[in-house]
This record gives C-alpha cells, sequence and structure tokens, in this order.
C-alpha cells in the first residue's frame, strides 16, 4: 500500500531508519524602508550556536504545521510581527554545515512591509530591530549560520520585482506621494531618478498611481503640500520603472 498525500500508512517494508535525519527551519525575511533606506527585520539570538549575533528570524518546522503556519508562527514569537498574507516563498537552502546542530534545510519567506510595527523580542531572541540593509550585507553587521545569502537573495528579488511586478507599493503603503515612491526605486537599485521623468511614467493615462485627491499634511518648513497617490490596476500587470543600472553594484551592498 502506498502512501497517499497528505496521509496515509507507509509502504509495507519501508523503513525510514535507513535515510539520514533531518530537519527543516523556515526563515522569514522582512523588509522596509526607514530613513529612505532599505531595512531588514532581525533578532539577536539569545541561544547556541551563535548566541548574541544577528539572524533573521525563524525556527524549526513542528510535525504537525505546514511551511506556511511554521512562518507565521515563528515570526510572531520571535517579533510580535503579524504578517502571514504577505509572505511569499522565495528560496531553499541546505548546504552541509550550514547548521552547526544538525543537517537542517530551510525554506526562506519574504515580506515588504510600509510599518513593521511594534517589534518586541520573544521565545529565543534577545532582541529585535529594524538594522539598514547595506549593515548587514557589507558585514558591518555579522549574521549567523548563512543569513547573509539569504538576505542577499532576498534583496535581488525584490530588485527584480520592482521592474516586473507591483512590489514598490508595498513598501510605500495604500496612499503615497510620488517622491516616497521614487525614493523606493532609489534606495533599492542604488540609483538616482529624475523627478520629472519618473512622473511622467508613472502618472498616465494607464492607471500606475490614481491622485487621491489629498495632500500631506504642511511640513514645519512650508511649501505646498505633497499630493497623496493611490495605486493603480496597472501594476498588476508589471511595473512602469526599469532600471537604468542594472548591472552594478548597487548601494544596498556597499
Amino acid at each position: 500500500m502506498t502512501t497517499k498525500t497528505g496521509g496515509g500508512r507507509a509502504p509495507a517494508g519501508y523503513d525510514p531508519s535507513q535515510f539520514p535525519a533531518f530537519a527543516v527551519t523556515v526563515d522569514i525575511v522582512i523588509l522596509t524602508m526607514s530613513d529612505s533606506r532599505p531595512h531588514v527585520l532581525l533578532v539577536s539570538r539569545g541561544v547556541a550556536p551563535f548566541k548574541g549575533r544577528w539572524a533573521i528570524p525563524g525556527g524549526f518546522k513542528r510535525p504537525g504545521e505546514t511551511l506556511d503556519q511554521a512562518a507565521k508562527r515563528e515570526l510572531a514569537e520571535e517579533t510580535g510581527v503579524d504578517s502571514a498574507s504577505l509572505l511569499t516563498q522565495f528560496g531553499a537552502y541546505g548546504d552541509p554545515g550550514r547548521d552547526p546542530r544538525m543537517n537542517v534545510v530551510t525554506v526562506a519567506y519574504l515580506a515588504v512591509l510600509r510599518d513593521v510595527g511594534s517589534v518586541v523580542a520573544g521565545t529565543d531572541a534577545e532582541a529585535a530591530a529594524l538594522i539598514p540593509v547595506s549593515d548587514a550585507l557589507n558585514g558591518k553587521v555579522e549574521l549567523a549560520f548563512d543569513h547573509s545569502q539569504i538576505l542577499r537573495d532576498a534583496v535581488e528579488r525584490v530588485r527584480t520585482d520592482l521592474e516586473v511586478t507591483g512590489i514598490a507599493t508595498a513598501f510605500v503603503g495604500p496612499t503615497f506621494t510620488l517622491a516616497e515612491l521614487r525614493a523606493v526605486y532609489e534606495a533599492v537599485w542604488g540609483v538616482h531618478l529624475d523627478g520629472a521623468n519618473f512622473r511622467r511614467r508613472v502618472v498616465t493615462e494607464d492607471g500606475w498611481v490614481i491622485p487621491t485627491g489629498r495632500r500631506t499634511r504642511p511640513g514645519s518648513t512650508g511649501g505646498k503640500p505633497a499630493e497623496l497617490y493611490r495605486a493603480g490596476r496597472m501594476w498588476r500587470r508589471g511595473g512602469p520603472i526599469r532600471n537604468p543600472q542594472p548591472n552594478t553594484r548597487r548601494k544596498a551592498d556597499s
């Protein structure tokens, strides 16, 4: 009798001890913009291995959980952040020796948030904080395990998705100024985009952005408040902006 998907019994004579044991974990990369720079949510490990070192939040999948359920639980337990509806898988990592405890395969998730909200360390994390992506990738902040590679892959995924999906709008929320939207592209790609040209690309009849009829609050320095926009339907088909320097080293790594 063969095993049915999602249940059933193992075939007669099947001996799982004949195969090497390994564990499955989930790691969750949460990216956001802060002070016009990409930041990543990290936790300081409270237990060995790598005690005291910063790491991507995550942990072991329980036998009765799906991968998605494990990612949701681990993120909430370690950071207090609930973003389960926005989590998407982007990679798996299983190189021998990546975890000194045992053979561990991890499935990596990505979420982009406008506002991470209150971040509170829990379970086996000593602290949780938003750290500039550049600090985590250039070695200024040393990460545990192979998390620098996982983070680098997540950032590359976002850089690519900026051209082909509506991920840029996830960084800015339901309403935003054109300057805020442009800052996302500039920060992630490490380029300067001309403001007038950017406006011509996104404020079109195609409906990339739609005026809300509202403006930001007046600033302390005076001047006319910026107009607020919301994302239109065109973002479902891709993105309006192309990276002008796709093969150069971006400042998120510098």
